[in-house]
C-alpha cells in the first residue's frame, strides 16, 4: 500500500455512491483509482463523472494491484457476494446499509473480515453525528433518569419529487422499501437509546404511490421493561424531515417539529423547554474506515450495530408482512 490507500467503486447502483467517492476524493489518506457496475452504462457514466477508469467486472476490479479497498454500493441484495469476493482478494470494505440480507450473512461477513484482517465499516452515519452523540451522552450519563419513549422520523420526498431511483421499489434488489433503505437510520439510532434487542416489534407499511414496496412506514419496538421505541420512514414526505423525540423519568429531549434544535425540559434542564449545546460528535464511519485500515480503530462495536440493525429490519419486515407481533429476545443490549 501507498501513502494513500487506493479505493475502488464497486457499484452505482446506490444514491449514495457519489457521495463516498466524494469522500474518497476529499480525504487526504485516500484516492480514487477505478470504477465497476454490473450495468456497464450506470458504471460508465459514473467512470465519466469522477474521471476514472471502468473495469470490465468486479474481479478485474479486485484484481488491481492499485485498489487497496472498496465501497460497496451496488444493490442491498448483492452485498454478501460482492464483500465476501472482496475479502477473499484482502480489499478493505466501506459499505452502504444494510451490511447484508440476513442476520447469519452480516455474521459470516463479520467473521470473515476479522480472520482475513480485513478493514470492514458500515456506513451509519447518524450515530456520529453532535445531534445524536450528544442526546445518547445525556442518556448514558441518566439525564432523562430512564428513557421510557423514542421516536425517530426519517423523511424525505424522493418519489414525490422524483428524484429517488425507480430501482429503490425492486423489492428483491433491495430487501424491501422506505424502511429498509431510509428506515435503517430511525432503527439504529432506537437501539441504540433503547437497547439493541427488543423484546418484540410491529410495523405498519403504507403505499401512497402504488409501487411494489411500501413508500411510509411506522415501526414499534416494545423493551421487556415497557419502554417504546419508535421508527418512522417515508419517501412521500414534502420537505424532507428529521424529528427525534425522547423521553424518561426525569426529563426529555427534542429536535424537529418545527425547531431545528435540540431542546431538553426536566430534571437538569429546568421547567421550561432550554436549548441544549451540542458536543463536537465522533469519528464518521469514513475516517472510522480509513483509521482502521491504517490499524488505529476498532471496528467491533460499528459491527455490532450493523448485525443488531439487520436483525431489526429483517422483524420489521416480517412483522409488517405478516400483520403480528415478531417475538425478539427479551431485555435491553
Amino acid at each position: 500500500m501507498t501513502d494513500t490507500i487506493g479505493v475502488g467503486v464497486a457499484g452505482f447502483w446506490h444514491v449514495h455512491a457519489d457521495d463516498y467517492a466524494r469522500e474518497v476524493s476529499e480525504h487526504p489518506g485516500t484516492r480514487l483509482v477505478a470504477m465497476w457496475d454490473e450495468d456497464r452504462d450506470r458504471g460508465s457514466d459514473g467512470a465519466k463523472r469522477w474521471g476514472k477508469g471502468q473495469t470490465d467486472s468486479l474481479d478485474a476490479l479486485l484484481a488491481r494491484p492499485d485498489v487497496d479497498a472498496i465501497t460497496v454500493t451496488t444493490a442491498t441484495n448483492e452485498h454478501t457476494d460482492v464483500i465476501e469476493r472482496a475479502i477473499a482478494a484482502g480489499k478493505h470494505v466501506f459499505t452502504e446499509k444494510l451490511l447484508a440480507p440476513t442476520v447469519s450473512e452480516s455474521e459470516e461477513l463479520v467473521a470473515a473480515a476479522r480472520a482475513n484482517g480485513v478493514a470492514l465499516v458500515v456506513s451509519l452515519p447518524r450515530l456520529s453525528e453532535p445531534l445524536i452523540t450528544t442526546a445518547s451522552g445525556l442518556i448514558d450519563d441518566g439525564a432523562l433518569g430512564d428513557v421510557t419513549y423514542a421516536r425517530v422520523r426519517m423523511a424525505h420526498d424522493g418519489w414525490l419529487g422524483g428524484w429517488l431511483p425507480e430501482r429503490f421499489a425492486d423489492p428483491i434488489a433491495a430487501l424491501g422499501g422506505a424502511f429498509a433503505d431510509l428506515g435503517c437510520h430511525p432503527a439504529y439510532l432506537v437501539q441504540r437509546f433503547l437497547g439493541a434487542r427488543p423484546s418484540t416489534i410491529v410495523a405498519s407499511y403504507g403505499n401512497v404511490t402504488d409501487r411494489a414496496v411500501e413508500d411510509n412506514a411506522v415501526v414499534v419496538a416494545r423493551y421487556a421493561d415497557g419502554a417504546l421505541g419508535v421508527a418512522e420512514a417515508s419517501f412521500v414526505t414534502t420537505p424532507g424531515a428529521f424529528a427525534l423525540e425522547l423521553r424518561g423519568t426525569e426529563a426529555s429531549l427534542l429536535f424537529g417539529f418545527g425547531r431545528e434544535e435540540l431542546i431538553g425540559k426536566g430534571g437538569r434542564f429546568g421547567d421550561d423547554w432550554t436549548p441544549v449545546p451540542l458536543d463536537s460528535g465522533a469519528a464518521t464511519p469514513f475516517d472510522l474506515w480509513v483509521d482502521a485500515i491504517r490499524g488505529g480503530a476498532d471496528t467491533s462495536d460499528n459491527h455490532q450495530a450493523a448485525i443488531d440493525l439487520t436483525r431489526f429490519v429483517v422483524a420489521a419486515n416480517a412483522a409488517a408482512a405478516s400483520g403480528t407481533a415478531v417475538v425478539e429476545q427479551k431485555g435491553h443490549a
